[in-house]
C-alpha cells in the first residue's frame, strides 16, 4: 500500500470520528429529551425523537407497530396516564455509527412506577434527516 493511500485512510478515519463524536452527542440529546418528556408524562412530546413516517418501526412484545401514528396511540393505551408512564431512566450500553447518517444504539430502560418496577433493553436504529437525529427503528423488551 503506497503513504498517500495509507494518509488519506487516516485522514478519513480522523475525519470520522471528528464529526461522529458531535452526532453521538446529538444522538444522546435526543434520548435524554425524550425521557425528560417522559417523566413529565408527555407522550407527544416523547414522540418527537422519532421520525414523523408511516416507515416508522416498532417492536414490542406484541410484535411489530409501522408507523408513527399507531406508535403514538399504542403508547397512549398502554400508558394512559403519568401514573403508569411512571419515572424512566436509561443506561446508554452503546452507539455506533453504520455510516455518516445511520447509527445504532443499544440501551436498558428501568420504569419506577409506585406498585411496580419493569426494566428491559432496546436496541434503536436512527437516520440524521435535514440535520437532525431520528429514531426510525425501536426494539424495546
Amino acid at each position: 500500500m503506497s503513504i498517500r493511500i495509507i494518509i488519506f485512510l487516516l485522514s478519513i478515519s480522523f475525519f470520522a470520528k471528528a464529526q461522529t463524536k458531535g452526532d453521538k452527542q446529538a444522538i444522546l440529546n435526543v434520548l435524554e429529551t425524550q425521557r425528560s418528556a417522559w417523566n413529565k408524562g408527555d407522550v407527544e412530546q416523547y414522540m418527537q425523537g422519532y421520525v414523523k413516517s408511516d416507515s416508522l418501526l416498532f417492536v414490542g412484545k406484541r410484535g411489530p407497530t409501522y408507523g408513527w401514528q399507531q406508535t403514538l396511540d399504542n403508547y397512549k393505551k398502554g400508558y394512559p396516564d403519568k401514573a403508569a408512564m411512571g419515572f424512566l431512566t436509561f443506561g446508554i450500553k452503546k452507539v455506533e455509527f453504520l455510516n455518516k447518517d445511520v447509527a445504532f444504539v443499544l440501551g436498558s430502560w428501568n420504569l419506577k412506577r409506585e406498585k411496580d418496577e419493569p426494566q428491559g433493553f432496546f436496541t434503536l436504529l436512527l437516520r440524521k434527516i435535514k440535520g437532525e437525529w431520528k429514531v426510525i427503528v425501536d426494539h424495546s423488551s
